[in-house]
């Protein structure tokens, strides 16, 4: 009994796994993007190899050093955990480092030591990271073990730029103490107290640490580095409350956010946008020249105005969400699926795609709207112009790049982030036979449906084209202008923001 409690702190279930089957492919593509994976290995302070591998863009501009953040997996895991984070940052322009800790998934040593060793480990990889000129800043996300191993090594290094923290126990011993309850576990309080205190005395013979020195509070009051702290509500394992208390007793700049699910349960979206924007204001990864930004700066004319440490993120997902709700796909269950690519990108560029979505662009784009006697078409709630742009906006989606990461319940860990099938995105529309759907379509488009009996409009189809391209011209500037005004207003309105304030 007492074995099986000592294994379940310093020798979990390991991850035993293919790197060419569970990480991403030495070469791939996202966001129409192509990257590659990098794969290394480090000796760590014991003599100890740790399997690393680095997700960079397969072209970087000459004389550019990218911000990179380094995944900390947990006490079950190991760096296939990543996946999801790569979805999450590498749009933004943010590379990836990711590494099994020393005792865990293929990398050297017996046990871990849920942060206490795993901080030199850390070390390790920030040194690298360090001497590599391609490097700029850099940034930690953890979960579970691998927060509390960003929290302690967060303590020794300020240098850090930012921390995400998901999960993060406060107090080892207090955390075993809950655990004997949660399980149910039938014996006195005295009778426990004296198991762990055998505990203690096997585990630092064995693995070489003192689990009383995890005390995570203590270390809170000296970390100054800018902190997104994460739990889930109905977490069991580690209760929220330990969350609670570090990010009570913490020092630096600081945001907590709490959301449904438990300790392996997959993150919400919302969650992953608000890591997303966390990293993009501390690392201030570079921009590269793109079309998009582009048309985004002579179209909003935003000036001098920047999405910054001092906005207020809040009032950035209102207006993103609200634009979301606007768009031909708000319908769809897989909508939050279909534009996860979108999330990782700027807040001025996801307002710029709304609202190209929503525009017509070219003379081309009215032709639907004139029958063979290029006559004004009757329309009925402007149903036909909403299906034109909602098929031009499915063209854009299934561009998009979906991701399903892998299950690995084998070791525990549950990661998965990622769209819904192909066939989920219809999931609220009626079925309709594929030879009907076609029919249907061919009709649609057909030249004797669109014969309406009425009096033709005496109107040139030169002067018709001139007055409709003018009026939906005229429409979306006046959208352009009211998201612009609206959009400074929050900007100037939120400029002394305060970041430790919770969401």
């Amino acid at each position: 009994m007492i074995e099986q409690f000592v294994n379940f702190v310093i020798r979990p279930p390991r991850a035993e796994y293919n790197p060419d089957q569970y990480l991403w492919e030495p070469e791939f593509t996202l966001a129409g993007r192509k990257y590659r994976r990098i794969d290394l290995e480090l000796t760590n302070g014991r003599d100890q190899t740790l399997k690393c591998s680095h997700y960079v863009p397969a072209v970087i501009p000459e004389n550019t050093a990218l911000p990179c953040v380094i995944y900390c997996h947990g006490n079950s895991g190991c760096r296939a955990d990543a996946n999801e984070a790569a979805v999450i940052l590498l749009p933004s322009n943010i590379t990836l480092f990711a590494l099994d800790f020393a005792g865990s998934g293929l990398s050297g040593g017996e046990y871990v030591s849920l942060g206490w060793h795993e901080k030199q480990d850390l070390k390790c990889v920030v040194s690298f990271l360090r001497n590599n000129k391609d490097v700029s800043c850099i940034g930690l996300w953890g979960r579970s073990m691998g927060a509390v191993t960003s929290l302690l090594y967060g303590a020794e290094d300020p240098s850090i730029a930012g921390m995400v923290l998901d999960s993060a126990f406060s107090n080892l011993y207090d955390l075993m103490m809950e655990l004997v309850d949660v399980y149910k576990i039938r014996v006195p309080k005295f009778t426990v107290k004296m198991a762990v205190q055998y505990m203690r005395r096997v585990i630092q013979r064995r693995a070489k640490f003192d689990i009383m020195d995890l005390d995570v509070v203590q270390f809170a009051p000296k970390t100054f580095i800018p902190a997104l702290f994460g739990h889930a509500s109905n977490d069991m394992f580690i209760q929220p409350h330990h969350t609670d208390r570090i990010h009570q007793a913490y020092v630096g700049d600081k945001n907590i956010i709490k959301f449904e699910g438990d300790h392996n349960s997959p993150r919400p979206q919302f969650y992953y946008d608000s890591v997303s924007i966390f990293f993009y204001n501390v690392l201030h990864p570079p921009q590269f020249p793109s079309v998009r930004s582009n048309k985004l700066e002579k179209y909003y004319n935003l000036g001098a105005f920047k999405v910054g440490t001092g906005t207020n993120e809040s009032l950035l997902y209102e207006i993103i969400n609200g634009l979301r709700s606007v768009g031909p796909d708000a319908g769809s269950s897989s909508a939050a699926a279909a534009n996860f690519t979108n999330a990782t990108k700027s807040v001025v560029e996801l307002l710029t795609e709304r609202v190209n979505q929503l525009s017509i662009k070219t003379e081309n784009d009215l032709d639907y709207l004139l029958d063979e006697n290029h006559n004004l078409t009757e329309m009925d709630n402007n149903n036909t112009a909403e299906s034109h742009l909602e098929d031009k906006s499915h063209r854009q989606n299934e561009e998009c790049c979906s991701y399903t990461s892998s299950n690995r319940e084998s070791w525990g860990r549950c990661s998965s982030l990622g769209a819904a099938s192909d066939g989920s995105s219809l999931g609220e529309r009626p079925e309709i036979p594929n030879h009907k759907h076609k029919s249907m379509t061919l009709r649609a488009l057909a030249t004797p449906l669109r014969r309406i009996r009425r009096k033709p409009l005496a109107i040139p189809k030169e002067r018709k084209n001139r007055s409709l391209w003018k009026r939906f011209k005229q429409e979306r500037q006046e959208m352009g202008e009211s998201l612009t005004q609206r959009f400074r207003l929050c900007l100037q309105g939120q400029a002394q923001h305060k970041r430790n304030k919770s969401s």
